[in-house]
């Protein structure tokens, strides 16, 4: 049966453990309409359109 040789240092422990919570920048991407950077596939929060319709009534 295979055993450990030695024992895992917490330095090593923590960072495979830390990879669980990590944050990711999300990606964001030029609005078609207006230009205004938006996350990918979210109505755009500057004018509202998504995928070249108005899904959103901004005044």
């Amino acid at each position: 049966m295979a055993v450990p040789k030695r024992r895992t240092s917490r330095s090593k422990r923590n960072m495979r453990r830390a990879n669980h919570d990590k944050v990711v920048v999300p990606n964001l991407a030029a609005c078609s309409n207006c230009g205004e950077p938006s996350v990918s596939h979210r109505a755009c929060p500057a004018c509202g359109f998504y995928k070249g319709r108005e899904v959103v009534k901004k005044s």
